[in-house]
């Protein structure tokens, strides 16, 4: 693995640096998204803007990510660890794979369990759709084969039109935020619209 070509790319979907762990839940919701995403690795002793400073104790270190994969992830999570010198300095390279057991859900400090998915390099609470999309994907369950009007409705407005948001499409199908999501899963799971996340909003293209 070369760490050093890793940090100069930087980070993002399947990468994030951490100086040092300060808390329990922060770590849970970056190990979280990568489990629901791709996977991702946290490179611990690396500093946001890539400078390389080392792990001072490499036992807490351990020791705070473990607790947070198995307390405040929720299926816990199993991450690898490697350890890797750099110029002298330790890195820790703890490894969250993707996970067949999604969604996971990290505990916030208000007491609540939220899953998150990783967007460019941020956690980001995963919507209802979202969630939706990886438990069905998880499950593994059937997706439609015949499409209904409001299916053929959608799909015809996303060859005219670029994208569209969950409102648009009750607006357009006539129907409530519920069965619009609905309408939405099922043709993501069948592979014709995707959803794309950022910070700000979500909205559905065609594939």
């Amino acid at each position: 693995m070369n760490i050093k070509k890793l940090i100069f790319e930087g980070e993002g979907v399947t990468l994030d640096f951490k100086k040092t762990i300060t808390s329990c839940e922060k770590i849970a919701r970056t190990m979280v998204s990568f489990a629901n995403n791709k996977g991702g690795k946290l490179l611990i002793g690396v500093a946001d803007d890539g400078t390389i400073k080392g792990v001072k104790s490499e036992d807490e270190e351990r020791y705070m990510i473990t607790k947070a994969a198995h307390f405040f992830a929720r299926p816990a999570l199993d991450p690898v660890f490697e350890e890797i010198y750099i110029d002298d300095k330790l890195v820790l390279v703890v490894d969250t794979p993707p996970s067949d057991l999604k969604p996971h859900y990290a505990l916030a400090e208000d007491g609540k369990w939220w899953a998150y998915v990783r967007v460019k390099d941020k956690s980001v609470l995963a919507s209802k759709i979202v969630l939706e999309v990886l438990k069905r994907s998880a499950n593994d369950q059937g997706v439609l084969i015949e499409y209904s009007e409001n299916e053929k409705s959608l799909l015809e407005y996303l060859e005219k039109n670029t994208r569209i948001t969950i409102k648009e499409c009750s607006e357009l199908l006539n129907v409530g935020r519920r069965r619009a999501q609905r309408v939405l899963v099922d043709l993501i799971l069948s592979g014709l619209i995707r959803i794309n996340t950022t910070e700000k909003e979500e909205y559905y293209t065609a594939c």
